[in-house]
């Protein structure tokens, strides 16, 4: 069985385009980009593909998409997973004929078939068929319309018999099929080409014919090969996408704070909240970062963005009830008092909060983590997140152990990371192994309880979307772990602005792009898949920051010290060109002279000589103890 693919798509000199299916035909399970496809004209891309009968068994359709590859090797695939072919579409033929348009992700019409619209903002509308209709046909029409009104349905006209030759009551009507809306015609006796377009109707047997798609009329040529049956994958109707409207609301989960809480807000207080969105008609929740922040112990902790694990949750918003159970009911009714007391405050203590909850949490640990640890539900998480989940743990039974979570201040052999130390130090034969199971249980107890709030909110129709840090904490699991994918000698921040006219010093490492490159991005991989286990969608904080980030040097303090990665340097030449003298001394190193000194500090200029060492008559360099803000700050 011969498919011969044709695709709209102008490349650039040097690109080239590529298929990719999951059928063995179609290089599934391959290295590389997929097939290589042929170079038709300015317009077009094409290939034949041979695919044996014996794919077609026990395969509803084969899957394929198209791949743009550069000459430097980079590859990008067109968006979308639901580009299919099905056996029924050769008909009584043994070739068929495919004409595509390549999808691209920017457009607008695709985010209606991302994932928090497919399963619940926009779950399909009208009848989902898995057999497409008997008959003769020689064409099968295929195009995708998310945003059709209830009560809507497509249908198509043209010039040919066949298409009602544009009588607006002779359209031809057309069956949703998953996500996209089909025809099947015979048009063997139809001169080509011929103009044709979608439209829409009232659905139903009877329905009134409302309007045409926008645009152009859409061009039929005749097949190109010798009696093929045709399928055409149109892309989208040509339809406003005004039809739909939705409004969220963003708020901090320990903003959350209940009746029932203990000062802080909880997962489960995510439930009241989406009980809210729903009177109010919302129909999305996003929240501040989750992650475990626990770093100092104090209420510098209680910064969202500066988590100590890009995978694991914070144990400040776990629900206490429901983790106890009615078994342990009196250990929280021993502390009613104090919980009330938090939960009355003004103002949240981060402190208290974390301390208190931390202790009821290991109390319940040592009456019910037995339990939980044997029950095939942990052992599934357990596997399934080791690969981030013993290390976290580790982690945090070092950083109490040495008081720090600074890890370059821990003994050896803890203050490099090696995976096998890690393994032996988390092994049940250690005295401390109740430490390590202990953080096991608080991670497995949070993903439960986060896990119910989003599926509660999807079953309310609402969609939960979570917040990616763009740095990750100097001192935390993943630069202890994998410290070559970061550039530890540099700091992520902001450039000079009225905000802040120093500019901004976040602290976090900066990515180094290509050693993340140079396996796939795994790492990235791995924390989206962790994400799209809670949250239908999720904000990448400062996402600027992936295409250029502002970059300060680790000896520096201040966020003016920083320089844009990658950016365009300045030549020495550029100056020149412009006639201004280049000066290394001046431009390039602090520009103190006696006239500097004696304008900022007057008499009191003597105060600052002995941190000084003279260049030349009147100028001066600070002494290599003070040649940096890093050492600066340290001295004082």
């Amino acid at each position: 069985m011969l498919i011969h693919f044709l695709v709209r798509f102008r490349t650039r000199p040097g690109q080239g385009l590529w298929l990719k299916g999951d059928a063995p035909s179609f290089a599934a399970g391959s290295p590389d980009p997929g097939i290589p496809m042929n170079y038709r004209n300015d317009d077009f891309w094409d290939l034949q593909v041979e695919v044996p009968e014996s794919e077609w068994i026990d395969r509803e359709a084969i899957t394929y998409r198209y791949v743009l590859s550069d000459p430097d090797g980079q590859t990008v695939e067109e968006w979308g997973d639901d580009r299919r072919l099905h056996r029924s579409d050769f008909g009584n033929r043994t070739r068929l004929e495919v004409f595509d348009t390549w999808n691209h992700a920017g457009t607008f019409d695709n985010v209606f078939f991302s994932a928090p619209f497919r399963k619940v903002l926009l779950p399909s509308r009208g009848a989902r068929i898995r057999r497409p209709p008997a008959g003769r046909f020689t064409h099968v029409f295929r195009v995708k319309a998310p945003l059709l009104k209830p009560g809507q349905e497509l249908c198509l006209t043209g010039a040919a018999d066949a298409l009602g030759s544009w009588h607006r009551d002779a359209a031809v009507r057309m069956t949703l099929r998953l996500e996209w809306w089909e025809a099947r015609l015979d048009l063997s006796g139809e001169e080509f080409p011929f103009t044709y377009k979608y439209a829409v109707r009232e659905a139903g047997g009877n329905g009134q014919f409302q309007h045409y798609e926008e645009g152009e009329n859409r061009v039929l040529h005749a097949p190109l090969g010798k009696k093929p049956s045709v399928v055409l994958h149109d892309g989208f109707a040509r339809l406003a996408n005004d039809g739909w409207r939705g409004a969220g609301i963003a708020i901090p989960v320990f903003s959350l704070r209940s009746e029932d809480g203990f000062g802080v807000g909880e997962f489960n207080d995510l439930r009241l909240l989406v009980d809210w969105a729903v009177k109010t008609g919302l129909r999305m929740i996003q929240i501040l970062p989750v992650n475990d922040t626990v770093s100092t112990r104090t209420w510098r902790d209680s910064y969202p963005y500066s988590a100590i694990s890009a995978f694991a949750l914070h144990p400040m918003y776990m629900n206490l009830r429901q983790l106890a159970g009615s078994a342990l009911k009196s250990r929280l009714a021993a502390v009613e008092a104090e919980r009330k007391a938090l939960n009355d405050l003004p103002a949240m203590d981060y402190e208290r909060v974390v301390e208190l909850k931390m202790a009821l949490i290991r109390d319940i640990f040592n009456q019910l983590g037995e339990k939980t640890l044997s029950s095939p539900s942990y052992r599934e998480f357990h596997e399934g997140n080791r690969h981030w989940l013993l290390p976290y743990a580790a982690f945090c039974c070092l950083r109490d152990r040495f008081g720090t979570a600074d890890f370059t201040r821990w003994e050896a052999p803890y203050n490099a990371y090696d995976a096998d130390v890690v393994e032996d130090f988390c092994s049940p034969d250690h005295d401390h192994h109740g430490e390590v199971a202990l953080h096991c249980f608080i991670q497995y107890h949070l993903n439960v309880q986060l896990g119910k709030a989003h599926d509660y909110a999807n079953r309310k129709g609402i969609i939960l979307k979570g917040d990616i840090p763009i740095g990750v904490n100097r001192y935390g699991v993943e630069a202890w772990m994998e410290p070559e994918l970061f550039r530890m000698d540099m700091q992520a921040g902001a450039p000079p602005d009225d905000f802040a006219v120093k500019g901004q010093n976040w602290g976090f490492p900066t990515y180094d792009w290509k050693r993340m490159q140079s396996d796939g991005f795994k790492w990235w991989r791995l924390r989206f898949e962790q994400m799209s286990r809670y949250f239908d969608a999720f904000r990448i904080d400062h996402i600027l920051g992936f295409f250029r980030i502002w970059s300060i040097p680790i000896h520096s303090v201040e966020g003016i010290m920083g320089r844009f990665v990658p950016a365009i340097p300045v030549g020495m030449g550029e100056f020149h060109e412009r006639g201004i003298p280049f000066d290394a001394e001046r431009f390039c190193r602090p520009y103190i002279t006696d006239g500097v000194l004696w304008e900022m500090f007057g008499h009191g200029q003597s105060d600052f000589r002995p941190y000084l060492t003279r260049v030349d008559d009147s100028s001066y360099r600070l002494l290599p103890g003070f040649d940096t803000q890093r050492k600066v700050e340290s001295h004082f």
